[in-house]
């Protein structure tokens, strides 16, 4: 029988890179159903396995995954060509719900869209044109919502400034009452994943 230290150090690290940010530890508590003297003997044992690419950036009431010293080159070079890629139809896609709908979670934009976002959201983060916050109505999940730097390049001080914005945004309204399920996800991620080749070229 394996360790239960060790298979909940392995949890919390699926669950930290989910995340793909820092996670609070109260969260990471409720998400792994474990006591925070639990939680910080998983942490400590992740943070010792963890070697090479990724280690373990913690504090007082945070812990998130993060690229090592000694990757941080590679990383640093790759993302310079990510970053000067397209957005694509896809981003532009996910960019225009989120401005038209309104703060939105991942699993409500996936299901406007019928495909999985999470490699287009993470572009869009990096690229400082979304945020994301925590949902007052969920700890689960995160809402995804433009930056101030989306609006001024669009230049509108709002979104309600965008053209036809009543017309789009009511429309979108009328999809989440119609289909009713929209409004009731709760972070739960789209059929599909981003490691799936189909889904992936979908999402490109």
């Amino acid at each position: 029988m394996s360790d239960p230290i060790s298979s909940l150090s392995a949890t919390i690290e699926a669950l930290l890179f989910s995340e793909g940010g820092p996670v609070s530890k109260k969260r990471i508590a409720q998400l792994a159903r474990c006591t925070a003297a639990d939680l910080d003997a998983a942490l400590f044992a992740l943070r010792e396995r963890l070697s090479g690419g990724l280690t373990l950036i913690e504090t007082d009431t945070e812990a998130a995954l993060a690229v090592s010293a000694e990757a941080a080159g590679a990383v640093a070079q790759a993302q310079e060509g990510e970053l000067s890629r397209e957005i694509g139809d896809a981003g532009l896609e996910v960019l225009a719900t989120v401005l038209y709908r309104g703060h939105s979670s991942r699993a409500q934009i996936d299901y406007i869209r019928g495909v999985n976002t999470s490699s287009t959201i993470r572009t869009l983060l990096s690229r400082g044109l979304l945020e994301r916050a925590g949902n007052p109505d969920d700890a689960r999940e995160y809402l995804y919502r433009p930056t101030t730097e989306l609006l001024a390049h669009l230049g509108v001080a709002s979104a309600r400034d965008l053209p036809d914005y009543a017309t789009i945004s009511g429309e979108l309204a009328a999809f989440d009452h119609r289909e009713g399920k929209v409004g009731d996800l709760k972070g739960e991620p789209f059929a599909s994943h981003d490691g799936n080749a189909a889904d992936t070229a979908a999402d490109a």
